[in-house]
């Protein structure tokens, strides 16, 4: 019985995962409650967090939990150990017929986040809060994209990236 629980809640996770209208990755993130904060944004949005480790906490800090709030058993979210099974989980199965396209969000990015037409799928990526994307990530600059800020702050917080990208995408896709 045990198994056959684990087999259909696998089923469900990859029927998720296919119809997921954006798929968020955060690339090693190191605090706990940006990445709350973004697991609630998710489920709002309806769409699949993924988390590349190594993480800087545990996936059980109460940081984590508090800023998800009781959302944290709505969210559609997977952990993957490195950026190869993250691409090799997102490129699809037999059943899955999208074209994943990957966005990388930089602040040395070639356009604004505002200026591309989002589709069904696409896959947002943000990088460490400390250090950003790896440079490798960010070698196809057609793919990397900013949310224009004054020059008097580096960046804003990931969360706070994260949401206006994807809500963004959303608006563009009628929350269809």
């Amino acid at each position: 019985m045990e198994d056959r629980i684990e087999e259909d809640a696998s089923q469900i996770v990859n029927v998720r995962t296919e119809r997921a209208p954006l798929h968020i990755v955060l690339y090693e993130p190191e605090i706990a409650a940006n990445v709350g904060a973004i697991g609630r944004t998710c489920v709002g949005l309806g769409a699949k967090l993924w988390l590349i480790e190594p993480l800087g906490f545990q996936i059980s800090d109460r940081k984590l939990k508090r800023a998800g709030l009781d959302y944290w058993p709505y969210l559609d979210w997977e952990l993957v150990p490195n950026w190869s099974e993250l691409c090799r989980r997102l490129s699809g199965s037999e059943n899955d017929s999208m074209r994943r396209r990957f966005f990388y969000f930089t602040k040395r990015g070639a356009r604004n986040y505002d200026e591309v037409d989002y589709e069904l799928g696409d896959v947002f990526v943000f990088g460490a809060e400390s250090r950003g994307l790896p440079a490798s990530l960010l070698e196809d600059s057609a793919r990397t994209l900013r949310i224009p800020i004054r020059p008097q702050i580096r960046s804003l917080n990931i969360s706070v990236s994260v949401a206006i990208a994807s809500f963004e995408a959303r608006r563009q896709l009628k929350f269809g």
